[in-house]
């Protein structure tokens, strides 16, 4: 695959990846990061909780998406990459500290 082509296929999963997220988040502002040439980085998909770094190859490495986000994360958000191979279900992986402390936080507003 060209890096044209690998990029706008990185652009449709952004864009199905923003959809997804508004359907279960209809109030949160969600968009895809600004993408920059340079090498600034941005988050490939900006919303309120989490640093989303999303990737959609033949082959995805989890891991090294995983350690992208987390590096890039800023304070507050919890890093998650959102990786699907062709043809495959997409999975969502983060730290298990960061699930452990996103179920607290949602088990206590469900305790509410």
């Amino acid at each position: 695959m060209s890096g044209r082509s690998s990029r706008i296929k990185g652009q449709v999963w952004e864009r199905a990846l923003v959809k997804r997220f508004r359907e279960v988040m209809p109030d949160a502002e969600i968009k895809r990061g600004m993408q920059f040439r340079s090498g600034e980085e941005a988050p490939d998909v900006e919303m309120p909780c989490f640093r989303v770094e999303a990737k959609h190859h033949n082959r995805t490495n989890i891991k090294a998406a995983l350690r992208q986000a987390i590096e890039a994360a800023p304070k507050g958000r919890w890093p998650i990459a959102v990786c699907k191979d062709d043809h495959q279900p997409a999975m969502a992986t983060m730290l298990l500290d960061d699930f452990l402390d996103l179920i607290a936080e949602w088990w206590a507003g469900k305790s509410r």
